[in-house]
């Protein structure tokens, strides 16, 4: 456990890091969710509005440093790649 106020400091807030990029991390799959599975059910409407809703979630996760860019481009890639082959 950390000893000195510096210590004790960074341990707080790394603690108040994790718990909101927890949250990110969990809304950011859950938008990418809801297209796969629009797609797993051959809903091609609905997996192109989830799809433009997840872009920017992908993209602003991207870019807070939660995933890489190119992890978000990739997502949007596939994603985009199977919609269009439906």
């Amino acid at each position: 456990m950390a000893n000195s106020l510096q210590a004790k400091k960074r341990a707080r807030q790394a603690e108040v890091r994790r718990k909101r990029n927890a949250s990110r991390r969990s809304m950011m799959r859950t938008y990418v969710k809801a297209v796969v599975n629009a797609i797993a059910g051959n809903d091609k409407d609905t997996a192109e509005k989830a799809f433009k809703s997840a872009v920017p979630v992908l993209d602003k996760s991207a870019q807070q440093g939660l995933i890489s860019k190119n992890k978000a481009a990739r997502h949007k890639s596939r994603l985009n790649a199977q919609i269009k082959a439906m």
